[in-house]
């Protein structure tokens, strides 16, 4: 979906409107200039012709009407032509100068001279006062675009500057991690809505940093308080095999023994989580991939000689990276090891490195992963019990510390795991 920023959204929205409003206006005020017009020419016509009745009665002659038709082009004086109320018609008549048809505007109107009954007659050209409606349309519409484009200017100015603490909160929660101890610092602000949303998000912070300084730390003292029980508890049972046993004696005891091994397990998986988030490895060496895995290559085969599994190392380039070497090898080792865990009896795995990036390939479960929720704690990414669902978070968490890139795709019945370093 195409996400639109909220300025340029309403700025849009204004925009429609202001030409819509154009749109509808701008022929409404030509026809209202219009009939402006025709109804003040229609008032001059009277007038002019009231004028000329006030001046007639003064001595008006029939001599005076022929020198008056002489001079007055527009203005004239005809014989009675039935006329009885003044009356103004629109026409079409051939103008001289342009030796064409034009609009004009006629009143005849009844005058009386010298005791005899004549037409008044004058007439006003349209066609230049139409023009005159055209240009003050045209300059109508000139002033409400330039109005509009300074309005959405001055809105965007002003605009950007009233937003700008509310885009602040918005670059601080987004760079907001929960685990980091650094809560956001937002910037004061005069408009009460930003005033108010931020200080329900620093209360929102607040407590959820709580609850989650909370659950860490139980985390903690509870991995912490089970490990003597733990060790105990598997001394008891190595004791237990050192005594005369029966078969099913020695089948619970082995079902204990077990079981105490994935606790021991999560409890220390549980406490790596912890201090990798209190970033205690912080000391960062440069670390050649390829010779940790030829390293511990015999360790990875005896894990996969279990299940019959081959492993196959392809090392089509030298892997430098910069990380710390103890969460490296962990990263590395959860990666192949989970491989092996969620492999088939007579299985592959693949291990590929590259210039910047590694990655681990295996044959198991005929479907794909559900990836989102593949990294969370205590998911397990496959149908095997033997895991505690922790492996693959430590992963992800490794990843997130050192600005890595870990990724899973499925193809051919091929799971792939990705790192880009």
């Amino acid at each position: 979906m195409n996400k639109k920023k909220l300025l340029h959204k309403t700025t849009r929205d204004f925009l429609a409107l202001a030409v819509v409003i154009l749109i509808i206006c701008a022929p409404i005020f030509y026809f209202v200039s219009q009939w402006l017009y025709v109804y003040e020419t229609e008032e001059v016509l009277v007038q002019h012709k009231n004028a000329f009745v006030k001046q007639s009665t003064k001595n008006f002659t029939a001599e005076d009407i022929k020198t008056w038709n002489r001079f007055n082009l527009h203005f004239t004086i005809l014989p009675d032509m039935g006329v009885t109320k003044d009356s103004i018609v629109g026409t079409m008549q051939e103008d001289s100068a342009v030796d064409e048809k034009e609009p004009f505007r006629i009143i005849y109107a009844p005058v009386e001279i010298a005791g005899k009954r004549y037409t008044y007659t004058e007439k006003i050209h349209l066609l230049e006062m139409e023009r005159m409606v055209y240009s003050i349309a045209a300059m109508f519409t000139f002033i409400i675009i330039i109005l509009f484009i300074g309005i959405v200017w001055l809105s965007k100015k002003t605009a950007s500057k009233r937003w700008k603490p509310f885009y602040n909160t918005l670059d601080q929660i987004h760079e907001f991690e929960i685990d980091k101890n650094k809560p956001p610092h937002f910037v004061e602000t005069d408009i009460d809505e930003f005033d108010r949303l931020n200080k329900s998000l620093e209360t929102l912070i607040e407590k959820n940093t709580a609850i989650y300084k909370g659950q860490r730390e139980f985390v903690e003292n509870a991995a912490h308080e089970l490990q003597t029980p733990l060790a105990l508890f598997q001394n008891k049972i190595d004791t237990l095999f050192q005594m005369q046993l029966n078969k099913e004696q020695t089948h619970v005891l082995g079902a204990l023994s077990r079981d105490v091994a994935k606790l021991n397990r999560l409890n220390k998986n549980l406490l790596l989580l912890s201090k990798i988030e209190h970033e205690i490895y912080l000391e960062k060496n440069t670390i050649l991939i390829n010779e940790h895995i030829d390293k511990h290559l015999d360790f990875f085969n005896e894990q996969a000689e279990l299940k019959e599994i081959l492993i196959n190392v392809q090392i089509s380039e030298q892997l430098k990276i910069i990380g710390n070497p103890v969460l490296t090898e962990i990263l590395i080792n959860n990666l192949v090891l989970n491989a092996v865990r969620h492999n088939h009896d007579g299985g592959s795995i693949i291990i590929r490195t590259m210039s910047s990036e590694l990655l681990i390939l295996n044959t198991g479960v005929n479907i794909p992963l559900p990836i989102e929720k593949l990294f969370n704690r205590f998911v397990k990414s496959g149908a095997s019990s033997n895991g505690n669902g922790l492996g693959l978070a430590i992963i992800k968490k490794i990843t997130e510390l050192n600005g890595w890139k870990i990724s899973y795709s499925y193809n051919n019945n091929i799971h792939c795991f990705s790192v880009r370093f």
